[in-house]
């Protein structure tokens, strides 16, 4: 038996290679759309990929299999509540696909959406009982996937409780293979372990500890991740007509008139010097793509600033969250609009003397745990609705967060909006408390 896990470290999202080598053929599970890897890897392995299995229609990026049906004929597999509008053949509840000696099980696990399914792998060469189950956006390790990506939160909780109950009786020594690990916004807690095993899990994940239904949807439908403004674009995209390879991207002298500039460059580069009204998500940073889905517009046409390596990978992760038409990337353009960076020292004075609206631009739970006094919270997911709708009434903005990474994106879609903004590009909340600043703690209802 040949398997394959890749994982994409900045979305947190995981795809599989499985196959047989005497037979020469295998199958993707989960494609991501960049398909290289999978096609070097078939080489190595000298394997032939011959179908493509969906667990589900992925709302976080766009899948490859649109690109392996065009570009190398290979045939598409998901469960026929899917709606898919694309060819492909149905999957449903305990059918079976032959790989050589290798069968992957069908296992209908509704909950993240309705047509969800994982797969339990079983290597006849070895034994009859499956060795391990791609679980897909249902069973993480360490957590649960989130249900309100297709249907009402609780509703899709109620279906995630029976699809968990279904995987839990598969034996304890199973290893559990996930469609996602820590990074991706599918579940708030999971772990950044690869794998698992389904005793383990049973055992330890707090999904599979709660023995009633009314608890568990509480619990899991509760409290869920912010939703990606992308997701309904990505869902289109992966069930409507295939989506074939991406153009190359072009070299540009400038900028044109009607594009979006996003600079992929460090936060010191863009604030030593940047394009007039460019929006900064640096592509060396952590989930860039994820970053960048929450604050570029949908509808831009979006032009990347950095060295050709920048934008070649940023290139790769905006089109693994949907923005596929990208106009093209430029390097070695005038920068003359500069964000000078303000000092902690400086923030507590201007905050003092109420010369700043001073913006927090973390989630809310880490708010919650403590926050600068006087400070306004603002998502910097959500800095260009605020910049919209008026901020500050004309005061200067000062921007902040843990560590400086999301400030200085929320200050660089702020300053585009035409907000008056800068920010603390390096420290944040725990240098204010370090320095013997105050920080308020807030506890919700219910918590």
């Amino acid at each position: 038996m040949i398997f394959k896990q890749f994982v994409d470290d900045d979305l947190g999202c995981a795809s599989y290679l499985i196959g047989d080598e005497i037979s020469g053929t295998a199958v993707v599970v989960d494609p991501a759309y960049r398909i290289e890897q999978y096609l070097a890897e078939a080489e190595k392995r000298d394997v032939e990929i011959v179908r493509a299995l969906e667990t589900h229609t992925h709302a976080d990026h766009v899948s490859g299999h649109g690109r392996f049906a065009l570009e190398h004929g290979v045939p598409i597999s998901i469960h026929e509540s899917a709606a898919a509008e694309y060819p492909h053949d149905t999957l449903r509840d305990d059918d079976e696909l032959e790989v050589g000696e290798v069968v992957l099980r069908v296992i209908h696990t509704p909950g993240h959406r309705p047509e969800h399914c994982a797969f339990a792998v079983v290597d006849r060469s070895r034994a009859e009982e499956p060795w391990l189950v791609l679980t897909g956006d249902s069973l993480f390790v360490g957590d649960a996937a989130r249900p309100d990506l297709a249907v009402e939160a609780r509703d899709g909780a109620t279906d995630l409780f029976a699809s968990l109950r279904k995987l839990g009786e598969l034996g304890d020594g199973v290893e559990v293979y996930p469609g996602h690990v820590a990074g991706s916004l599918c579940g708030a807690a999971m772990s950044s372990k690869p794998s698992s095993t389904i005793g383990f899990e049973r055992r330890s994940n707090h999904a599979l500890t709660i023995p009633d239904l009314d608890r568990f949807v509480d619990d899991v439908a509760g409290s869920l991740p912010p939703r990606p403004p992308t997701t309904d674009h990505v869902v289109a995209l992966n069930r409507g007509p295939f989506v074939g390879a991406p153009a190359p991207l072009e070299q540009l002298d400038a900028p044109p008139a009607d594009a979006l500039v996003l600079d992929v460059r460090s936060a010191d580069a863009f604030s030593a010097g940047h394009v007039p009204g460019a929006l900064n998500v640096p592509v060396d940073g952590s989930s860039f793509a994820t970053k960048a889905g929450f604050v570029l517009p949908l509808d831009a046409r979006i032009v990347l600033h950095g060295s050709a390596d920048e934008t070649a990978r940023a290139a790769i992760g905006l089109r693994a969250v949907g923005f596929l038409d990208l106009a093209g990337r430029i390097e070695y353009v005038p920068t003359p609009e500069q964000m000078a960076p303000a000092e902690m020292d400086e923030v507590e004075r201007l905050l003092d003397t109420g010369e700043i609206e001073l913006v927090d631009v973390r989630e809310a739970n880490e708010r919650d745990a403590g926050y600068i006094p006087g400070s306004r919270h603002i998502p910097y997911r959500l800095a260009r609705q605020a910049a919209q709708n008026g901020l500050a009434g004309g005061k200067p903005v000062i921007t902040i967060c843990e560590s400086g990474a999301r400030a200085a994106v929320a200050a660089s879609v702020l300053a585009a909006n035409g907000v008056d903004a800068r920010t603390v590009l390096h420290g944040g909340i725990g240098e204010w408390q370090q320095r013997g600043g105050e920080l308020v703690k807030f506890r919700r209802c219910g918590c």
